[in-house]
């Protein structure tokens, strides 16, 4: 404890500075939050040690308020360490935690509004992102700046909204509301299989044990994962344990909000991106205080300021969204990891197609592997073949008296045929949005790109314009070629053309599409779950939203239109996202009480990729695909460390790469390439190059790369990212 009067370091949110010294003004702790000033800016921080600039005691600015709450030691170790891995700055880190507006002051006084179902205005797309904006935090009233933030529309969507009586008022916001959370208990509804019974009762003897531990819970699809973690939950907060349980954003649907409440009796307490600031600061203030002991959440949950974790459960561990690359690079699944071993708790990951790190690790014995060999209630995992487009090459059809070329085979339609003659439901993926990417000139060969991004524009017919898919600008179609007036022609597939064609193929069905530019919220996707539920569709048409984390009993045939996409990228793990991405999506066939198949269109129905899938040897397909990269010394067995420069005038950039370069060191084990222009050069007007930086397993890669670029200066005008083992390499 330090005394009143104590000069302290202080680490300052979002301040890329190894911290500030201010003078005490009241007795504090190591970790205890604080307000100070920076260029006369209020911020929070945390005491992070004692004072060690030397300044005059009188140029050592006050501490404007000491708070009464903190940070506990282990979570100022994980900020360093986390710091020192990711090589960002530690105030940034801590950006992290204190990621709500005005943490520790009175909330400003705002008119609250809510949403007016019983009105009578006409439904738009922007009243219905209004209306999920409200369902995604329980109807209670918002502000304008959340309605907007939330829901993506504009101030002028919003007075409009008012105007026409579809929002209407409902007193205003003047107070920080004390968040008291559901009490939970265990249902006991639920019976595990011997399998899921001994994984349960080996991760409890790990939580009563106490310590470091990382439990991979491998389950096939349909095994029951879920209820095997609620149990090890169950056992953690029952023991006055706090619990996490981290999911991809997609994850989060009334499927599994209903499960979570009739296995703990009340709905969990959900922390994802469209919560407004009211409901954010009540969640982090109850987990702060130690009210609040189980959080439902995506990534960002993991920094909440948590007291006595327990146990953190990651579920969907592969899933690549837990790779932040806004706010810092950082992979989620890992520093929980980190996280639990410096807290000395337990962490279950839990997936039916393991990322290779992890197998890594299960391979090396520090992580303990429980297998789900069997799906839950009796269910059969489905028949898995390939469709050789190489002999069953899809037949034209026709659409508004214009031949098109299908991309559906005879064998897929006539499944999709027998499939509807049944009355049970399809699914088709094919991981590409939209109708068609690439609009060209049939003549010169001109072709739509981003004027702002070095990539071509995604035709969506659905709003009839183009959009771009790295930076979301839209604009309208064209028919006519701007350069020699000859009409345009839509080349390749998304899901929308092959809506076309199943429409055309199969008249009366009933047809759905789901990706991220159609289901932009949480309910927008429960309505979907809910017509799959209720047999008020019969084919189903999406991207890799529709991977994962859905029960449909009724659904029988998944069909994959273009399995060979994304096979053969620059990505050294193309193969196993491929393998990922297909086993999730197969797996969603036959989860009820009817048999299930899936067939994979391909023109390589030999690659291993598909020969694993189809013949269920993964652990085969992934020890080989593991052999190669050990023998390219490619993670999990090398370390990779991306560095990507920004600039808005190409010249700064190329100077600046160029110093680099020349500044940069020989390293032993390792080797620095680069600088080359990225695979995306031009994102939102800023101008891209990386460099790469390759070495052994065991090499200390961040302290050599810190000190290179520590000794060229950077200008104001240039962004550095550093992304250590990266998953993104455009």
């Amino acid at each position: 404890m330090f005394d009143s009067g104590t000069v302290v370091k202080v680490l300052i949110s979002n301040i890329p500075s190894a911290g500030y010294d201010y003078r005490l003004t009241a007795p504090a702790d190591i970790g205890t939050f604080v307000s100070v000033h920076v260029m006369n800016r209020p911020c929070i921080g945390v005491i992070w040690g004692i004072g060690d600039s030397n300044l005059p005691r009188e140029k050592i600015r006050d501490i404007s308020a000491v708070h009464n709450a903190r940070l506990n030691i282990t979570d100022l170790q994980w900020i360093k360490r986390m710091s020192d891995w990711t090589l960002m700055a530690p105030g940034t880190v801590l950006r992290l935690i204190v990621n709500i507006p005005d943490a520790f002051s009175a909330p400003r006084t705002e008119p609250l509004y809510s949403f007016n179902f019983a009105s009578e205005a006409r439904v738009t797309e922007n009243r219905m992102a209004v209306m999920d904006a409200f369902s995604s935090n329980d109807n209670e009233p918002m502000t304008v700046s959340d309605i907007q933030n939330i829901a993506h529309v504009s101030s002028a969507v919003v007075r409009t909204m008012i105007k026409n009586g579809t929002l209407i008022p409902s007193g205003a916001q003047d107070k920080l509301r004390q968040f008291i959370p559901d009490t939970y208990c265990d249902s006991g509804n639920i019976r595990l299989n011997l399998q899921q019974q001994l994984a349960a009762d080996t991760i409890a003897a790990a939580i009563n044990r106490g310590g470091f531990s990382v439990h991979l819970l491998d389950g096939i699809t349909g095994s029951g994962k879920t209820q095997v973690y609620f149990d090890s939950a169950w056992r953690a907060y029952k023991s006055g344990k706090s619990v996490l349980l981290m999911m991809p954003e997609i994850a989060l649907t009334a499927q599994f909000m209903s499960r979570f409440e009739a296995r703990f009796g009340a709905p969990p307490v959900v922390w994802h991106s469209n919560l407004t600031a009211a409901r954010r600061r009540e969640i982090w203030h109850g987990v702060l205080d130690g009210r609040v002991k189980m959080v439902v959440g995506t990534r960002s949950a993991l920094f909440l300021p948590w007291q006595d974790l327990g146990l953190i459960v990651i579920d969907e561990e592969h899933d690549t969204s837990y790779k932040q690359e806004d706010m810092g690079n950082y992979h989620a699944r890992d520093m929980a990891i980190l996280r639990a071993k410096i807290a000395g708790i337990s962490v279950v990951l839990a997936s039916a197609t393991p990322a290779a790190e992890t197998l890594e690790n299960v391979n090396n014995g520090k992580y303990i592997r429980l297998q789900l060999t069997s799906r839950f209630g009796g269910a059969h995992l489905p028949t898995i073949t390939t469709i050789d487009l190489r002999q069953n090459r899809p037949a034209s059809y026709m659409a508004n008296a214009v031949e098109q070329t299908g991309f559906l085979s005879e064998p897929l339609c006539a499944a999709i045929s027998e499939t509807l003659a049944a009355g049970h439901q399809t699914m088709l993926f094919i991981n590409r949005r939209g109708f068609a990417p690439i609009v060209q000139c049939k003549k010169c060969g001109w072709t739509a790109t981003c004027p702002d991004c070095s990539v071509g524009m995604t035709y969506h017919k659905r709003i009839s314009k183009l959009q771009c898919h790295m930076c979301g600008r839209v604009s309208p179609l064209n028919v006519h070629c701007p350069d020699c007036g000859t009409d345009v022609s839509m080349r390749g597939t998304g899901i929308e053309k092959i809506q076309q064609e199943v429409n055309v193929r199969f008249p009366s069905a009933r047809t759905a599409l789901v990706s991220s530019d159609i289901i932009t919220s949480r309910q927008a996707l429960e309505r979907l779950v809910r017509k799959m539920e209720n047999g008020e569709i019969d084919i189903v048409i999406g991207t890799q939203i529709l991977a994962k984390g859905h029960h449909f009993p009724n659904l029988t045939l998944v069909g994959v239109v273009d399995a060979d996409m994304g096979l053969f990228g620059t990505d050294f793990r193309a193969a196993e996202h491929t393998f990922q991405q297909l086993f999730q999506v197969a797996g969603r066939a036959g989860r009820g009480a009817n048999p299930g198949r899936v067939l994979m269109q391909t023109y390589q129905p030999e690659h291993p990729v598909f020969a694993a899938i189809c013949s269920g040897t993964r652990d085969e397909f992934m020890a080989t695909d593991m052999a190669g990269r050990r023998a390219a010394q490619m993670p999990p067995y090398g370390q990779l460390i991306a560095i990507i420069v920004e600039a808005e005038r190409e010249n700064v950039l190329q100077k600046y790469c160029a110093d680099l370069a020349a500044a940069a060191p020989v390293l032993t084990g390792a080797k620095i390439m680069g600088p080359i222009v990225a695979q995306v050069y031009q994102i939102r007007n800023w101008y891209r190059m990386r460099f790469l930086v390759a070495g052994a397993q065991h090499a200390a890669l961040q302290p050599a790369v810190s000190h290179w670029l520590a000794k060229v200066k950077q200008p104001a005008n240039v962004r550095v990212k550093i992304d250590v083992n990266p998953i993104n390499f455009m």
